[in-house]
């Protein structure tokens, strides 16, 4: 099934699916390993800390992400992993996959491990895989993925790496975006400004990050709510080079943001202030402590 979520066409398709969830008596791995692969139907679906509407958002996913799932016991809620969060959806929003291929990527998250040769750590292991490597993963059977790195075929144990949507290294990419934001530190602010000679905060994020190929739109208000992302709302959960948003209601008025800038990490984000230009501000006191609302790892 390639690409993973555009395989699933037709209503049949989806009831059948729904029909074999329900029969599903899979209890989850021992050790954290995934019991199947799911992708997700809906957009901005959330992800809570535990089995019920009432239980607290972790994050939200965007539609069409390959997620792995953890335990299939529960018919209405599925305990999932995905970008090193784990957390139960509504099992309406989410197809199963059947046939154990697709295409998706993953990393090596907590510790290292191997690409090895057969289905068990007792096989050959055919290259070492520091935490944060970055592979193409090909299909999912018996708790292990299929994947690809370095143009070799292997397989990891699921427990082992972290589905994700991007093949590229976060940290890699964090790291040369938040060098490329830097270049503008002193650049005034400038109303509706999007490039050297002044940004507004807004259009300081949008160029910086259409530097790398993520288009988002020009205010604070449509990037929070653009699919961009996934969104958090606890500074433990950002990483470097995600967006923060905020909400000053006399600022905002009826809209959800008022302000966005960058996380540089340690608390700190690069934003475009109308006080101070393009500038570093701390995020967990101030003025910017108290209307901090969330951010989206990008």
């Amino acid at each position: 099934m390639s690409p993973f979520y555009k395989q699933i066409k037709t209503t049949a398709l989806v009831c059948a699916l729904a029909a074999t969830c329900l029969s599903t008596t899979a209890m989850a791995a021992p050790g954290g390993q995934a019991v199947a692969v799911g992708a997700t139907t809906g957009s901005s679906l959330n992800l809570r800390s535990g089995a019920s509407t009432s239980d607290s958002v972790i994050t939200q996913l965007n539609k069409g992400v390959a997620v792995s799932i953890l335990d299939m016991s529960n018919p209405d809620w599925y305990q999932v992993s995905y970008q090193g969060k784990t957390g139960y959806v509504s099992t309406q929003y989410l197809i199963v996959d059947q046939d154990g291929l697709f295409t998706t990527y993953g990393a090596v998250w907590d510790e290292a491990t191997s690409l090895y040769s057969g289905k068990t750590t007792d096989s050959t292991a055919l290259t070492a895989l520091e935490k944060g490597t970055v592979v193409t993963v090909n299909g999912f059977s018996d708790g292990w993925y299929t994947c690809t790195y370095a143009d070799t075929q292997g397989y990891i144990r699921s427990d082992y790496l972290d589905l994700q949507s991007t093949n590229a290294s976060a940290s890699v990419i964090s790291s040369s975006l938040i060098s490329y934001a830097q270049q503008f530190l002193g650049t005034p602010y400038r109303y509706g400004g999007t490039s050297g000679s002044g940004f507004d905060c807004s259009g300081f994020t949008m160029t910086v990050f259409g530097q790398f190929g993520v288009s988002l739109p020009h205010s604070a208000s449509s990037q929070w709510n653009s699919g961009v992302g996934t969104k958090v709302y606890s500074v433990s959960d950002l990483n470097v080079g995600d967006l923060v948003f905020f909400r000053d209601p006399s600022v905002a008025g009826s809209y959800p943001c008022s302000h966005v800038g960058i996380y540089t990490g340690d608390g700190q984000f690069i934003n475009a202030s109308s006080s101070q230009g393009v500038s570093y501000a701390t995020l967990l006191s101030g003025y910017w402590g108290t209307y901090f609302i969330g951010g989206l790892n990008m």
